[in-house]
């Protein structure tokens, strides 16, 4: 009898022993399992984590309901690259270089000779103006379908001028993985950016795996026509129907998502009312900027920059504790592997 419960005994051990050696197994796997692979050690990561962290943890101080989980990102300097022009800008500049054999008084009016002859300098001189002038010629007047096609055909031949890539590989992948790590623990997540929506929304998905509706952006007016064919179509006007830019970010939120983010990214000061607007409501709450620092593996820029300056925001994220991401300290990689 004795003998047949010792064997009994040692059977309960052998089986405690092996599941204590499987949950100490599992433990340390996920332990291993780093879900921001790119970032550094340091305190932005782990700012990132505590908070999704506490935000996910169902009875904590701090939990958050699926349902209010809802975090937004600016796109250009924040998500991909912005240098040395928006992208939507290079987009609308090799369509009016594509464009040009057919308007030849182009190569003497600006701001279409500054676009020809690549002259960034005139190009500035002739400021907000001649950006619209610019975008509009190639924007307006044509159907959102061909204006969609002829994004996707550019994204397809054009090459950032730098790094002799498509300009959709130059994406941050520290921003991708943040992403990823966000909507596997319940977040929503949304681009809010001053670019203009029908552009992004073109690549938006298939480069950060954010749906089309899930897009807040600057927008023009657009009419609803039949066309001589009979057949339905969107067409491009050349009035401004909403900036999504500063003030008007918060703003955008409200009228196309209608709740209050608990976590928001940008990197200028073009994105401080939307981090403002985040940060200052109760609860937990997530706020950071994405600082240019890195001129050797992309560019290193901030209070003085004409594209993505961050003055303001800088000191506002100082003052109260928003996370600051150190490019150069604080990512392993910038962008993806050029494939």
């Amino acid at each position: 009898m004795w003998v047949a419960r010792k064997v009994v005994f040692q059977r309960h051990l052998f089986f405690i022993l092996l599941l204590a050696g499987m949950a100490a197994a599992l433990h340390a796997a996920r332990a291993d399992t780093d879900p921001l692979p790119s970032w550094n050690e340091g305190a932005a990561k782990q700012n990132v984590i505590d908070f999704v962290v506490r935000v996910t943890k169902d009875g904590g101080a701090d939990f958050v309901p699926q349902a209010q989980r809802v975090a937004v990102f600016d796109n250009d300097g924040t998500l991909w690259a912005e240098q040395p022009v928006y992208f939507q800008l290079a987009f609308a500049m090799d369509t009016i270089k594509s464009l040009a054999h057919l308007h030849p008084e182009w190569s003497t009016k600006q701001p279409f000779k500054a676009v020809i002859e690549g002259d960034h300098k005139a190009l500035a001189e002739s400021g907000d103006d001649g950006l619209q002038t610019i975008l509009a010629t190639t924007h307006v007047g044509m159907s959102t379908d061909t204006f969609g096609d002829l994004v996707d055909a550019w994204m397809l031949s054009a090459e950032h001028p730098r790094f002799k890539r498509p300009y959709n590989t130059l994406v941050y992948q520290p921003m991708l993985e943040l992403l990823s790590y966000l909507r596997v623990n319940g977040f929503k997540t949304f681009i809010v950016s001053g670019g203009g929506v029908e552009f992004m929304r073109r690549f938006a998905e298939e480069t950060y795996g954010i749906p089309p509706e899930q897009v807040v952006g600057s927008s023009g007016v657009v009419k609803y026509e039949i066309d001589n064919d009979g057949k339905p179509s969107l067409v491009k006007e050349a009035k401004v129907e909403f900036v999504d830019d500063g003030p008007g970010k918060p703003v955008g939120i409200n009228r196309f998502i209608g709740r209050r983010p608990i976590a928001a990214f940008g990197n200028s000061d073009g994105d401080l009312q939307m981090l403002q607007w985040t940060c200052s409501a109760p609860g937990a709450r997530f706020c950071l900027y994405v600082h240019h620092t890195d001129a050797d593996r992309e560019w290193a820029y901030d209070r003085n920059s004409r594209i993505g300056k961050l003055d303001k925001g800088l000191d506002e994220a100082a003052a109260k504790g928003w996370t600051v991401v150190d490019m150069k300290q604080d990512w392993k990689s910038v962008f993806p592997p050029d494939k």
